[in-house]
């Protein structure tokens, strides 16, 4: 399957062909139809278009924050976002999607809406969007006056992309990688790749009839300690990928790592590579912007300490330059987080920023240091992932991951080898005790190497695996560093 991946736009006759099967693999799909799609959009008040605002809201240098939500009934989903809108002041609303839809799996996710039904609360984690349809969908997007995003984790997400936008969501997340190896086990790349060239080909066909859909590509990749540089260079590949399918509008995102001068780093070189990358490629009309995902790992169970986090997370947003915050909640640790946990958790986020606000980090070596290195990094993997893909971007993913030049650490897809071993350094950076198949320089292995033995020096101990597990659980338990006790 591999030699028919190609990044390369697909003509018209390929899309219709598999549209066709696409949208019978559902009931709800038979609902979708483009022109009608076409004018609910141009009917959207610019206000609720994600685009539109996205782009003023980088020319002004604000950021936004956006939460996450998603409940298995349609009536409590309406009730959910608009309390995040009005008292948590959200400036974009999620849609985030259940398990089932995300498996494709839709008469369990209507079954999932039967029992919620009857229960009289949701007993699924998430909205299950292909159930419900094109009309019904549409009631979100015209209750809420923000734009509302689509949050999944998808690796085939072509039926949930056709009906929610063309219910009129303006904002779709996922990808290729992003959202196959780090959610999926045994779904081949050469696949989840081919089908969302699929989504981002109808995003391209929406901006042909100059409605532009925002894509954002699913930084924090599993969470756990990856390396800037690993997810650095798999979002700007997705986008590239995107690009090249006619998107118009595309979000690359990162995740909180906890060190201040190593996420400020990322973020800003994130903005400047995925720049680069795409004027490079010939798509300078395409608009960039940059997400930042508060801690994405396991969270203190103390309410206080919890909340402690989600701040630290504001101050790196405010002083990376973000250009929206997905911001989390005080209760991560203890389960499905109420409306009034994400109010909290976007309160929290907002009084931060808003205090940092003119105070940007001054220069410093330190900084400077740190963003050449993810630089260097990201041109480096790359480059190596071009040399195997021999012209061709998507090919060269594929033999990428199959060689270990592309890599994400404790992914559970057989895809990915998963030779990666990332750890934090004496400051809490993360660096990376093993490198597998990484294409980096000597110059590069040998910064890691440096930080990573002055850490095991401080502590009086080997660097090792035992030295990663500390890591993992070490913000969780309050601190940043897994330092023995």
């Amino acid at each position: 399957m591999e030699q028919k991946l190609q990044n390369r736009r697909w003509d018209d006759s390929l899309f219709v062909a598999e549209r066709g099967a696409v949208l019978t693999a559902w009931p709800t799909g038979v609902g979708v139809d483009l022109a009608d799609a076409f004018a609910f959009h141009r009917k959207i008040p610019e206000s609720k278009r994600a685009h539109g605002k996205l782009s003023s809201g980088y020319e002004q240098g604000r950021i936004y924050l956006q939460p996450r939500a998603g409940v298995a009934l349609l009536s409590e989903h309406l009730v959910l976002l608009a309390k995040l809108e009005l008292e948590g002041l959200a400036d974009f609303l999620p849609t985030t999607i259940d398990s089932y839809t995300r498996q494709n799996r839709y008469e369990e996710a209507q079954k999932g809406i039967e029992e919620s039904k009857l229960a009289g609360r949701s007993l699924l984690n998430g909205f299950p969007a292909v159930n419900y349809g094109v009309a019904n969908c549409r009631k979100i997007v015209e209750a809420m006056s923000v734009p509302v995003q689509v949050r999944h984790g998808t690796p085939d997400a072509r039926l949930l992309a056709e009906i929610t936008l063309a219910a009129g969501f303006g904002d779709f997340e996922g990808g290729g990688i992003s959202y196959n190896i780090p959610y999926a086990r045994d779904i081949p790349l050469e696949v989840s790749l081919n089908h969302w060239q699929y989504v981002d080909r109808l995003c391209g066909v929406y901006a042909e009839n100059e409605i532009i859909v925002n894509r954002e590509m699913f930084g924090p990749l599993t969470g756990t300690l990856v390396p800037p540089c690993v997810s650095h260079a798999v979002g700007i590949i997705e986008a590239l990928l995107a690009a090249e399918q006619g998107v118009k509008s595309i979000t690359i995102g990162y995740w909180q790592g906890g060190n201040l001068i190593q996420d400020t780093a990322a973020l800003r070189t994130l903005a400047r590579l995925g720049r680069r990358y795409l004027d490079e490629a010939g798509f300078a009309d395409v608009l960039l912007t940059t997400v930042f995902h508060q801690w994405m790992g396991g969270f203190p169970q103390n309410e206080s300490r919890a909340m402690g986090v989600i701040a630290w997370g504001a101050a790196s947003a405010a002083l990376g330059g973000a250009n929206k915050v997905i911001v989390k909640t005080p209760h991560e640790a203890l389960g499905v987080p109420s409306a009034e946990a994400n109010i909290a958790g976007l309160l929290c986020t907002r009084q931060v920023m808003s205090m940092l606000e003119g105070q940007p980090l001054p220069p410093m070596e330190a900084l400077q240091e740190e963003e050449a290195v993810i630089e260097r990094e990201v041109d480096e993997i790359i480059t190596g992932v071009r040399e195997l893909g021999e012209g061709d971007l998507a090919r060269g993913v594929v033999r990428s991951f199959e060689a270990g030049v592309l890599d994400i650490p404790f992914a559970p897809s057989r895809w990915t080898r998963g030779d990666i071993i990332p750890v934090r350094d004496q400051k809490g950076a993360i660096r990376i005790l093993r490198f597998g198949g990484l294409p980096l320089s000597e110059e590069s292995r040998n910064f890691h190497h440096i930080r990573i033995k002055q850490r095991g020096e401080s502590e009086k101990r080997e660097p090792s695996f035992r030295m990663v597990i500390d890591d993992i659980y070490a913000i969780g338990k309050g601190r940043l560093v897994g330092k023995p006790r």
